[in-house]
């Protein structure tokens, strides 16, 4: 069996327990697939600009086209975040560990890590009391008695142009919080040195120096 990921240059070799490489396994397989998702929708957007620069230049628009394009950027703009994430893309300052030794770099690197793991996990409490998707159970999925009993309009709402229901295009939110969160956690148990760091193929980054 042959994996799409290689361990960092130098990093040391220990063996993992159980559940760490299934979740460092499960991140992978979740950032192989958005790796997809975002040339997807890269390509995606990429036609609703075509299409909407076509149309109205021969005087014809089509107005569902400049919704969709902004919601093709908001899945676009997550899913990236999300990725970034797993890949320690996200910007740092290093005012502070540029002074320290290697023991105080690696403790803020874990400090860091969980205050992404805390965020991502408060996002899901968020979402759940959000979209509260027990009490749409509890009421037979009927939206609109859900929304006169709980002023939770969430499931009733529909797109202005493209008329699709709301909490579809919404649910880029429940996703990358749980995405996140799973991504934070196996940066977690690496920068614990529970499992060497991975470095994935399909991303190339120019300077690594740069990333967390």
């Amino acid at each position: 069996m042959t994996t799409d990921f290689t361990l960092e240059p130098g990093a040391p070799a220990p063996r993992p327990s159980l559940p760490v490489r299934v979740l460092l396994d499960t991140s992978h397989v979740v950032l192989q697939t958005e790796r997809r998702l975002l040339s997807g929708l890269m390509f995606l957007l990429a036609g609703l600009v075509l299409l909407n620069v076509v149309t109205r230049y021969s005087g014809m628009p089509v107005y569902w086209v400049d919704e969709a394009s902004v919601y093709a950027v908001v899945w676009l703009t997550f899913v990236g975040a999300s990725v970034m994430t797993r890949l320690r893309l996200d910007f740092c300052v290093g005012l502070i560990t540029e002074k320290l030794g290697p023991r105080g770099v690696k403790i803020a690197q874990v400090i860091s890590t969980l205050g992404i793991l805390v965020f991502g996990l408060s996002m899901i409490g968020m979402c759940l009391l959000w979209m509260d998707p027990i009490g749409i159970i509890r009421h037979g999925f009927d939206a609109r008695e859900f929304g006169a009993q709980t002023f939770n309009f969430l499931y009733t709402e529909r797109t202005q142009t493209l008329n699709w229901p709301t909490w579809i295009v919404q649910l880029i939110l429940p996703l990358f919080s749980i995405t996140l969160t799973l991504h934070a956690l196996a940066n977690l148990v690496e920068d614990l040195s529970l499992a060497p760091r991975r470095h994935h193929a399909g991303f190339h980054v120019s300077n690594p120096e740069l990333v967390n």
